[in-house]
Parts: structure tokens; sequence; C-alpha cells
């Protein structure tokens, strides 16, 4: 294929099809270079195929049962598309031991309030790409919807809750949000810079406020 057609299919640029191909070449992997037909894998050369074993595709089962217990439908949502791509790559006995096993697993849901929340996958993409928030949010004790910019920094769970650690703008500090109290969040393309943001140094000096 060529490298507008490589460019094409995976919604990339070619500037970043050639990078990719670079790094494949130094890990060494033989691509080689048709003329007028553009990149192939040198005849015979294979991936060995990803295996798991039958307690690893349990693992899998029990880890969906237990992010079932998310209420951020976003999370649940890639979980289910990944796990579904992992699982077709099964083997057959695997698969059917994994399907018994879905079966017989159930995780009781203790929660005693049930607010959803659909902002998981964006809030995580955020954090990694350092990307200012703006978000409306309420919290437990008050009726009144602030306005927030946030740095967002971190996620923790507790109480099968998921929690935003934020430098907040307002307050000048760091702050944590419940993600399901946030009535509305947008995702700038502004950046921030990264304040080396440490949740193990967080937890240890500034208990959070929920």
């Amino acid at each position: 294929m060529t490298a507008t057609e490589l460019s094409d299919k995976f919604e990339i640029s070619v500037r970043t099809v050639y990078r990719d191909i670079q790094k494949l070449i130094e890990a060494g992997v033989p691509v080689i270079t048709i003329e007028g037909r553009g990149y192939s894998l040198m005849d015979g050369y294979t991936v060995a195929p990803v295996q798991f074993t039958e307690k690893q595709a349990n693992a899998l089962i029990t880890a969906q049962h237990l992010v079932k217990q998310s209420n951020d439908s976003s999370f649940n949502n890639d979980f289910e598309e990944a796990l579904t791509k992992i699982k077709s790559v099964f083997k057959s006995s695997v698969l059917e031991k994994s399907e018994l096993l879905d079966d017989k697993i159930h995780v009781f849901n203790n929660q005693y309030e049930s607010i959803s929340s659909n902002a998981l996958s964006e809030i995580q993409l955020a954090i990694t790409h350092f990307n200012y928030m703006e978000i409306n949010y309420r919290k437990a004790d008050d009726p009144n919807i602030t306005f927030r910019r946030i740095e967002p920094c971190a996620l923790f769970s507790t109480y099968q809750k998921w929690i935003l650690i934020a430098w907040c703008h307002l307050r000048k500090d760091y702050r944590a949000f419940r993600v399901d109290r946030i009535q509305h969040f947008k995702i700038l393309q502004e950046q921030f810079e990264d304040r080396k943001f440490s949740i193990q140094e967080y937890f240890a000096s500034c208990p959070y406020d929920l």
C-alpha cells in the first residue's frame, strides 16, 4: 500500500505514516518498498498471535463485571468495545470457558445514590493531553451551579464514584470534583503547562472535600 492509501485507511497524516514506518524498521520489522506500489512486509514474515490463558481470560471477564458498577457510560462503552476486540482472539476453548464464567459471576451494586455520568473517557484524554476544561459544577450541599476553568490532573475512585482532581482557576488551588456532579463540560484545545502533579503527595497533604 502507498503512504497515501495508509493515510486514508487509518485516518492519519502521510507524515505520520512515514514516521511509523521508520519506527517499524528501527524495531526490526522487515518493511520493504516496492517501486510504484508502496510498502509491504517481507514475504514469510508474520506477527505471533496474541494468546490468552484461561486464567487471564477469566480475569478480564471478572474485570468486566467490576467495571459495570461504574456509573459513567462512556467508560463502560469503551471497555465493552475493547473487550469485544480482545475476546475475538481467544481460542475457542478459552472463549467457551470464559462465557461459562460470565454467567456465574455477579457483583452487587451497593450504591445508595445513583447519579450517572458520561464524561470519564473525555476527561482521561484531557488529563493526558493537558487540555484545559470548562465545567459547570454542583456541590452536594449547594443547589447553585458554579462555572470553573480547570486543569485536570488525576482521577481516583472511591465508593464507586469517580473523582477528578484539578487545578481550579477560581479557587487558585487544587480541588476535587465528583464526575457525576459535573453538569456540563467542555474540553478546550488550549493546553496548560504540566504542573508535575503527584496524586500520592496530594493524598498525603490535601484531604478532599466532595
